[in-house]
């Protein structure tokens, strides 16, 4: 299992998610990066932890349509291998994306419009370039397709795991920065039922260790991780068990 550190992105420095509550969102404070520039954040965590692979929402993307090109493009061209989540529209948007410095594109369910035209993107990129985001806010979609009857997440895993995207974030951002434990373990375990070789990553509200052990005997790949990392209740040596 990968432990994936999360860079939130606004105004163009990382900021820390409590809740999804973007308006309260503030640059991260931080016991292991000196400022909150992007650059000296990833540095952090690979220096201290080892990794190198990233999740980045930009939510300067997501929210107002700016792409924060020259960050993601500094972060690649330091090695870092990113997975972003830019607020994705089409396949112009995935494509410049790419060409900014992401290693592998983020469909997001919230500004992914249509189901019928994921299975295009998936065309379009390849299955090893594209990720799905099924967002939740407390265990509830964020939105659901357009063209898609029905509200309940499994229903929407499968659909989109039927289109022929084979990796799946599955993360509620009610759990983001509360420390409270990762409440998607059971819907990640329907999701892996039903399509045994997806790739499934989740995250939000991780804690300590215990909680990676948890997730990674239920089977998931890869676990998001911001605030354990930033306030040192998650050491190195746990991380690198995993």
């Amino acid at each position: 299992m990968r432990v994936i550190p999360v860079l939130d992105l606004l105004n163009s420095v990382v900021v820390r998610g409590v809740g999804g509550r973007r308006d309260e969102y503030r640059p991260i404070e931080s016991r292991i990066a000196v400022s909150s520039n992007p650059l000296d954040v990833a540095n952090a965590f690979r220096e201290q932890f080892g990794l190198s692979t990233l999740y980045v929402a930009d939510l300067d993307a997501i929210l107002r349509g700016e792409l924060n090109s020259d960050v993601l493009c500094e972060l690649a061209g330091e090695g870092f291998e990113l997975l972003v989540d830019a607020g994705i529209r089409n396949a112009a948007d995935a494509d410049m994306v790419l060409a900014a410095g992401a290693t592998r594109v983020i469909a997001g369910l919230e500004t992914w419009p249509l189901l019928s035209s994921l299975e295009m993107l998936t065309y379009h990129l390849g299955p090893e370039q594209l990720l799905f985001s099924l967002d939740l806010k407390a265990g509830r979609l964020v939105r659901t397709f357009k063209d898609l009857i029905g509200d309940e997440p499994m229903d929407v895993a499968a659909a989109v795991l039927e289109a022929g995207v084979q990796q799946m974030i599955v993360l509620d951002v009610a759990a983001v920065g509360m420390s409270g434990g990762v409440p998607t373990l059971p819907l990640c375990q329907a999701i892996r039922e039903f399509a045994p070789r997806s790739q499934l990553i989740t995250g939000g509200g991780i804690r300590s260790a215990d909680d990676l052990s948890t997730l990674r005997d239920g089977g998931i790949d890869g676990v998001l991780v911001a605030s354990a990392l930033h306030d040192g209740s998650m050491t190195a040596g746990a991380v690198r068990n995993f």
